[in-house]
């Protein structure tokens, strides 16, 4: 990948490394529809106006079915169905398990023909990379909830859908007004059962917080470099920043909660950092797969 696509790699790595650790702070206090109701009404109330001051949203008319088939795989039931799977899973496991998303999207890209897709030694590189997740998280077959796996299963293909459709049919419209749109789309419709589902009383500061940074950062921020990630290295191994959000939700707990450093720690952020680069890196003779990415029109920088 080009030197942007790996800044933006890292930056995404960490953006949305935290998410799973947010989400299971605040589905203690609110129901999952009205979390993802919050999270994306305040998303959108960042990037709308944006949106429609730079005239980015009148261009998605003529691509409306994408945008909203894009809106329902990447937000609209995938936010819903993690947030309710960490009422039973732990938000490690979870990213544990959305970590295959990067494998699915290689399979996508295969079974299309697309001519982002992965060689035999990247493929292998995404199974090295998911095997330095397992060793970095672990897997307690005792807590595997089996309606929550089926959740998962469902948004890691929504995950593995979202930047195929971006790249072939929303590339050459407004990234911001995409995000902004998509937004707003899953706020109203989540905003019946949100507000109906609503807690009694004020949640405390912590749940007030998670929300906050899930909707500013991890949402309005992240789409935003996420678009430019998947135009910079396309779709497929725009992915793999999965394999690297459990290493920097580690790397936080040592650092900041003095948690330890084990021996099947060292052993899966190796393991990552090589699958990164083994699907990451192009073949020989070749170009860094993004010859059908096109750079989305007037894209913030």
């Amino acid at each position: 990948m080009s030197r942007r696509a790996w800044v933006l790699f890292a930056l995404m790595g960490v953006i949305w490394g935290i998410p799973y650790l947010l989400i299971k702070v605040s589905v203690a206090s609110l129901s999952p529809a009205t979390l993802v109701m919050l999270r994306t009404a305040a998303g959108a109330a960042l990037l709308l106006p944006v949106a429609l001051a730079r005239g980015e949203v009148r261009p998605l008319l003529a691509r409306w079915r994408w945008v909203l088939l894009y809106t329902l795989v990447e937000l609209g039931f995938t936010w819903f169905l993690l947030s309710d799977a960490e009422t039973r899973l732990s938000s490690s496991l979870s990213g544990l398990l959305v970590a295959t998303v990067p494998l699915v999207g290689a399979v996508i890209g295969i079974a299309g023909r697309a001519s982002d897709r992965m060689r035999l030694r990247q493929v292998a590189g995404l199974a090295v990379g998911l095997a330095g997740v397992a060793a970095l998280v672990g897997l307690d077959i005792s807590r595997l909830d089996p309606r929550a796996l089926g959740e998962i299963a469902l948004v890691v293909l929504g995950y593995a859908l979202g930047p195929l459709i971006v790249s072939r049919r929303l590339g050459e419209v407004p990234a911001l007004g995409v995000v902004a749109v998509s937004l707003v789309l899953t706020a109203l419709a989540y905003a019946p059962a949100g507000i109906l589902q609503r807690p009694a009383s004020v949640p405390g500061p912590e749940v007030i917080a998670a929300v906050a940074v899930l909707a500013v950062v991890c949402t309005a921020a992240a789409f935003l470099v996420f678009f430019a990630l998947i135009a910079e290295a396309g779709p497929v191994r725009a992915t793999i920043i999965t394999y690297v959000n459990p290493a920097v939700a580690l790397v936080l707990g040592i650092v900041l909660l003095h948690e330890p450093l084990t021996a099947g720690a060292v052993v899966g952020l190796a393991l990552i950092v090589a699958g990164s680069y083994l699907s990451t890196r192009p073949v020989a003779g070749g170009s860094p797969a993004r010859t059908d990415v096109a750079e989305p029109a007037a894209a913030p920088s």
